[in-house]
């Protein structure tokens, strides 16, 4: 009868440690800014947390963002005006298309 209490309790530690050691998956942000050479970076900010990227050829993605609400600013070249994107929702899991980012001059 002890074995079995020790076996069970056994069990039950490396249950509870492997869910405790799951990764926290996050959400991805992407888009494409046009025209496709006017933007060098975008930025990613919460309440907790800020991100940077890459503007390549016109495509930006931020990858294992925790879930919650972004702003979104791309960081265009002169003669064209930066984009701010505000609301943009992460959930786990899940990629955010925001499509394509016109910029103005």
């Amino acid at each position: 009868m002890k074995r079995i209490k020790t076996s069970m309790l056994a069990l039950a530690a490396i249950a509870i440690g492997t869910f405790a050691f799951k990764a926290i998956e996050g959400g991805s942000i992407g888009g494409t800014v046009t025209p496709g050479d006017a933007a060098t970076e975008a930025w990613a900010v919460s309440a907790t947390d800020t991100l940077k990227t890459a503007v390549t050829n016109g495509a930006f993605s931020f990858q294992n963002a925790a879930a919650g609400t972004y702003t979104v600013v791309i960081d265009a070249k002169e003669p064209y005006k930066d984009a701010t994107i505000n609301d943009v929702k992460v959930e786990d899991g899940k990629a955010t298309d925001l499509g394509e980012i016109k910029l103005s001059e």
